[in-house]
C-alpha cells in the first residue's frame, strides 16, 4: 500500500499546473453550452437526483482533473505555511 502511495505521488508531482489547470477547465466546463455538465450534476447532488451509475460516474470524470490540481496544490510544500516556533 505504501508503495502505491509513493508511486501515486511520484505521478502527480510529475504533473505540471498549466496541463491540469487546462484539464480541470475543460473537463469541468465541458460540455460549454446550455450549462458545464458539472454544474448540472452537482445540482443533481445537491437536490438528491444524482442515483444512476452512469451519471455518478459523469460527475466523477468532469472533477477528476480539479480533486487533482486540490491535491497537487495541497501537497505542494510551496504552499504550505511555516510551522510556529
Amino acid at each position: 500500500m505504501q508503495s502505491l502511495i509513493k508511486l501515486l505521488d511520484k505521478w502527480l508531482s510529475r504533473l505540471s499546473y498549466p496541463i491540469l489547470i487546462v484539464a480541470a477547465l475543460l473537463l469541468g466546463l465541458a460540455p460549454f453550452t446550455p450549462e458545464p455538465h458539472l454544474v448540472e450534476t452537482t445540482q443533481m447532488l445537491f437536490e438528491g437526483r444524482l442515483t444512476e451509475p452512469i451519471y455518478i460516474f459523469d460527475f466523477v470524470m468532469h472533477s477528476f482533473p480539479i480533486m487533482l490540481l486540490v491535491v497537487k496544490i495541497a501537497r505542494d510544500p510551496r504552499h504550505r505555511k511555516p510551522a510556529p516556533q
